[in-house]
């Protein structure tokens, strides 16, 4: 009998949790599996506004996929998806073609931009370990430029960003850390520099307990975080950000505008063929795609409803790293020839949102609100199991967050 292949595009949280799975539960000589992802490491989208802030190092945001993968197991492939032609069962990359019988598809996200102009052309975006050391280098640049040149503008130490959603938040808890340090480093008063966070909804962290996200204001507001709530942003040019409230439009100057307002699947989804909605697949629930039996979605590229809401559930680490238990059983299943398929039930254990160091805010079991240093050491508890559950003893030693003082 033949070896299924099983194809796992993406080396995200979904898709690296999905193979972690299948090599414990599937033998060698059950099935040919092959992981793709663009680069050689996998990292941790929730760590990556630390790196833009300049407060976490990027390398301790990299997970090197041959430390968590046996390559006896799985075959690595470093390449590019261009294109998946699910008629054919095939995945063309940048430098071969592959054949499966089964797919998962985790290519994670892009930025939404909601057609505003000029937000591509002049917008940071959080998106990747690349993006955000773009982020920290640029801002380091222009503190260092202050004192360097006759007429400093406003715009140089002004840095703006939009979005008040979860990565919005928590970026400006990272800055307002780190730009009192910076401060110091280039010789630069505090007051010359302005955090500015612009959402449009009425409210920060929407969604979130309202208790909370009051905290989490004057929190940020105590340490120089300026908010403009119920703006909403109507273009980004090269000198800065215009937004509109209550009918006036102003503009604020920056060369430093970073946003952080809107995530959409890959494109790559839609342009092969799969019934998407702004690159999200609405899965079945045993996470398989509308119209294909043998292709399975996994993380931000999954489109699960809430039926208590009626809104879609957010798509979060947590939520792919749950996804993947699930999609790794429901594959080895099939690869056995075998027929019951499980449905996936999201199991939300809570979430907390990092303000900084040593402060956040969550909600945890079953609703229970944490402030403060007890929500930040249960974040830093929460980044240490997903890396035990990834790698074991080893990975958590190697990259775990132990001081739970900073």
């Amino acid at each position: 009998m033949k070896k299924p292949n099983i194809v796992i595009l993406g080396a995200g949280y979904g898709g690296i949790m999905t193979a972690v799975k299948l090599q414990k539960s599937l033998g060698v000589n059950e099935a040919n599996i092959k992981l793709v992802n663009k680069h050689s490491y996998h990292y941790q989208t929730t760590w990556l506004h630390e790196n833009a802030a300049g407060t976490l190092h990027h390398d301790r945001t990299r997970i090197q996929i041959k430390d968590v993968i046996d390559t006896s197991k799985i075959d690595f492939i470093q390449d590019t998806v261009l294109s998946i032609q699910p008629d054919e069962k095939k995945v063309t990359l940048e430098n071969t073609t592959l054949d499966y019988d089964y797919l998962v598809i985790g290519l994670g996200f892009e930025a939404e931009t909601f057609g505003i102009p000029g937000l591509k052309e002049h917008a940071y975006g959080i998106s990747n370990i690349n993006s955000s050391r773009l982020i920290r280098q640029h801002i380091e640049y222009n503190f260092a430029k202050y004192n360097n040149i006759k007429d400093p503008g406003e715009e140089l130490l002004n840095i703006v960003v939009g979005g008040a959603g979860f990565t919005g938040i928590e970026f400006v808890g990272e800055l307002a850390n780190r730009v009192p340090e910076l401060c110091k480093e280039y010789d630069i008063p505090r007051e010359k520099v302005r955090i500015i966070n612009v959402e449009a909804a009425p409210t920060a962290l929407p969604g979130f307990d309202p208790a909370l996200v009051e905290y989490a204001m004057n929190s940020l507001e105590s340490r120089g975080v300026e908010f403009k709530i119920g703006a909403m942003i109507k273009e980004v040019t090269p000198k800065g950000l215009v937004y509109e409230k209550d009918e006036e439009r102003v503009e604020i100057p920056s060369n430093t505008v970073v946003w952080a307002a809107g995530v959409r699947g890959n494109s790559i989804v839609e342009e092969s063929g799969f019934e998407a909605m702004r690159g999200r697949v609405k899965v079945r629930e045993d996470m398989r795609t509308p119209d294909y039996d043998d292709v399975f979605v996994v993380g931000d590229c999954a489109l699960i409803i809430n039926e208590e809401t009626d809104r879609p559930y957010p798509p979060t680490a947590q939520m792919a790293i749950q996804q993947a238990d699930t999609v790794a059983h429901n594959v080895k299943v099939l690869a056995r020839g075998e027929k019951e398929l499980e449905p996936f039930e999201p199991n939300i254990q809570g979430t907390v949102a990092s303000l900084g160091h040593d402060d956040a805010i969550g909600v945890v079991f079953n609703g229970k609100k944490l402030f403060g240093w007890s929500a930040s050491v249960m974040k830093k508890v929460i980044d240490n199991r997903y890396l035990l559950k990834l790698g074991g003893i080893g990975l958590l030693l190697k990259k775990g967050k132990f001081n739970i003082f900073h």
